[in-house]
Parts: C-alpha cells; sequence; structure tokens
C-alpha cells in the first residue's frame, strides 16, 4: 500500500486488562534480517506457549469482513505464487481462512471459540528481531487533507500519477524507469523528482496546500482529499521509485529538533506548520516516492484489497505468508478524552498490506483507520508485542473456491 511512517509507542508486558502499568521502551534492533533460508515463522509444539485467544473472541467485531476481503485476494491467481515459510501453502492458508469463518458463523464466542480454534488450528509465532518473537507494533492511517483537482494560489504540492516510464512487474515489484534499449534503470529519488518538477508534468493527480501534508500522504500511501467544493475523495498507492524507506525522525532528534520523549506525528506536523522552509530538507532523506491514483471507497492494501481499522496489518510480504489470519498480542494506545493511555491488547487481524519501512520478522505496521483520530493514535504506536500466525492443521489437498 505505502512506505508508512514509523512514530511511536511502547513494550509488551503480560499483565492484566485492568490497572495495566505503563509499557517499557522496546530496545532491540527491530529491523534485524532474516539469514538466507531461515523462515520468519516458527511452529509452536508447547501447548502452553500457545496463546490465549478468549478476549479476542469475545469481540469479533469487523473481522468477518476483514477474513472475506482476504479470502477475495486468495481467489485471484495471482495470489497463489509468494508462500515464503515452509509448510505454508495457498491450498493452506485459504482452507484456514474458510474454517475460521465457519467457526465465527458458528455461535460460539469467547472460551468456547477460543477451544475451537486451538483444536482446529496450528499456531506459528514470528521469530522477531531476537528469534525469541520480540516484534515492534506501529500504527498507520489514512489522513484527510484539503485539496484541489486543479493548482492554484494555495494548492500548489502535487500527488502525482504513475508516470508511463515507470515499469512493475506482474507481482508490483518495481522494476525502474524504462530505457530507450528496453532495459531499466534506477528510478529518480524523492529529491530529484521534487528538484525537477517538469519531469512530471501533466501527472498531477491532486494538489494539496501544506509541503509536510504532501509527504505524509506519500509516506502513508493513501490520503482522503477535502475538495473545495466539499466532495471527499480517495487517492492511493498505485506504485514507487523502487528506492528503500528512510525516515525523517532519527535525523530531527539528532538536530535536536525534538525528543524521543515528544517524537509524535502531531508534533512533527506542528513543526513543520511553524517551519516550511524545513520541510524539504528532511523529507529529501527519504529516497522512496510514491505515486497514486484515484480509489473509490475503503482504502486498500498492497493485496488491492481494502483494509480495515484494527483488522488490517502490514508486514514484510517477503518473508510472511500475504493475506494470513493473525493474532496480535502488544499494548495499543487508548483514547480517553484527557490523554492517550496505553493498554493491553489482544485481537485477531489479517495480513493485508505492506510498507517501505516494514522490512524485517520484528517489525509490524497496524492499520488504525482514517481521519484525525486514528493519525492521533497512530503517532502514539510504539510497542513491542508478540504476532502470531494460524494456519488449519488438516487441510485437504484441494479446494473449492
Amino acid at each position: 500500500m505505502k512506505t508508512k511512517l514509523v512514530i511511536i509507542a511502547g513494550l509488551f508486558l503480560i499483565s492484566t486488562l485492568i490497572g495495566c502499568k505503563p509499557a517499557e521502551k522496546p530496545v532491540f534492533d527491530y529491523t534485524h534480517q532474516l539469514s538466507p533460508g531461515e523462515n520468519a515463522l516458527v511452529l509452536i509444539t508447547d501447548p502452553a506457549k500457545i496463546p490465549d485467544f478468549t478476549y479476542a473472541c469475545m469481540d469479533t467485531k469487523d473481522l468477518r469482513q476483514a477474513v472475506a476481503n482476504s479470502i477475495s485476494y486468495l481467489g485471484k491467481p495471482s495470489s497463489q505464487k509468494a508462500y515464503p515459510v515452509s509448510g505454508i501453502t495457498h491450498i493452506r492458508s485459504i482452507a484456514s481462512l474458510k474454517k475460521f469463518t465457519e467457526l465465527l458463523d458458528s455461535g460460539l464466542a469467547g472460551a468456547q471459540l477460543n477451544d475451537a480454534i486451538k483444536q482446529n488450528f496450528d499456531v506459528y509465532m514470528s521469530v522477531g528481531c531476537d528469534y525469541a518473537g520480540s516484534v515492534l507494533f506501529t500504527g498507520y492511517y489514512t489522513p484527510i487533507f484539503d485539496g484541489s483537482l486543479t493548482k492554484t494560489d494555495k494548492f500548489i504540492y502535487p500527488l502525482y500519477k504513475q508516470p508511463a516510464d515507470l515499469v512493475k512487474a506482474p507481482d508490483g515489484q518495481i522494476l525502474g524507469r524504462k530505457m530507450p534499449d528496453g532495459s531499466f534503470s534506477k528510478y529518480p529519488t524523492r529529491s530529484q523528482i521534487d528538484a525537477a518538477p517538469n519531469n512530471l508534468k501533466g501527472q498531477e493527480l491532486v494538489w494539496l496546500a501544506d509541503p509536510f501534508e504532501a509527504y505524509i500522504a506519500n509516506v502513508q500511501g493513501s490520503a482522503k482529499i477535502r475538495l473545495t467544493d466539499g466532495k471527499i475523495i480517495g487517492v492511493g498507492y498505485s506504485a514507487n521509485n523502487g528506492w528503500d524507506y528512510n525516515g525523517i525522525s532519527n535525523a530531527m532528534i539528532a538536530d535536536g529538533i525534538i525528543t524521543k520523549q515528544q517524537l509524535s506525528l502531531s508534533a512533527m506536523i506542528n513543526f513543520f506548520k511553524q517551519h516550511t522552509d524545513k520541510v524539504a530538507h528532511y523529507t529529501a532523506l527519504n529516497p522512496r516516492y510514491v505515486f497514486f491514483q484515484l480509489e473509490g471507497g475503503n482504502p486498500r492494501g498492497s493485496l488491492n484489497e481494502p483494509v480495515t481499522p484494527m483488522r488490517s496489518i502490514a508486514t514484510d510480504k517477503s518473508i510472511f505468508p500475504r493475506g494470513a489470519l493473525t493474532f496480535v498480542s502488544t499494548y495499543l494506545p487508548k483514547d480517553t478524552g484527557p490523554a492517550i493511555t496505553s493498554e493491553i491488547y489482544s485481537g485477531f487481524a489479517l495480513d493485508q498490506d505492506s510498507g517501505g519501512a516494514i522490512r524485517a520478522p520484528g517489525r509490524c505496521d497496524i492499520y488504525l483507520g482514517i481521519g484525525e483520530q486514528a493519525g492521533k493514535l497512530a503517532g502514539a504506536t510504539y510497542q513491542e508485542g508478540k504476532l502470531y500466525y494460524l494456519f488449519l492443521k488438516d487441510t485437504p489437498l484441494t479446494i473449492q473456491y
């Protein structure tokens, strides 16, 4: 769907739902990569180490639709190509989702549904960044910005459509800029694109009034745009320029602009609203650039299926199975009115998205919704936890679509 802005949250602790103590700060290198041949998931063989799903089984809001979106993706021929974990196949993935749907529709809830899931499903755990399951959870969202379909004195910062000379492979991989001889070269970086806007003249999809808002849309990979007549349209990810994502927050901290304790998306927005002259300097540190397309309905993830608040996650799709059923155990922020607090969270989600900053088994992004409130929560999400995947134990050799 996008590259994602990595912002803030805390550490996974075993606790009760009432009176949770404050989460500790994560301490690991969550970007640690797997060695060649290593699996991102490990099967849990000790029943005592399988998490309790009971609490998550009491809250299944929007879960059926999120599962249906993954089943829709797995029904496409292209979904059969990428299965990077040993023992997890396309057939097993779709059979797992269909069985889980049956259990949701069975009327079981709470402890009974927990027991049925454990009876029918194998549980795998992400090895995380330390081979002990430590995963850093961050949040992302779909912002709403004011904009215009035409350039005006106010709206001068464009979001671009995918250029004709940028080529993607059928699986979405960026091949680069197509040269006259048929070869491909690396596409220009963000700073090169911004320095030569005439090269993309005519590719402007929509115009925004604030340069950092344009950057946020670029990083999040989607946005809702409120036009001058009050109509709201959606723009979503189409392609990127093929460069790796590099966040700007560390540079801002190093320069003394903001502290780690103060770091949040809202703090960054406030700073750049007061210092628009510094936006270009910092955003140029991220060479990755996203191109957009008009998008109707709910925002879509990298599987080209709708993403659902709290039910869709983004992971590294080169090492995790796409569209799969997962279970998240961590701390997440909650807006209590006067303040945002951190509370223990466990819930089912579907692996339906990816992101430029999400490139290791120790990283996961949770989709938190649309608008300012979702952005506030996303900006407060930076928590350690564990990520599990569920797959049917007994899988038929064939399955009817």
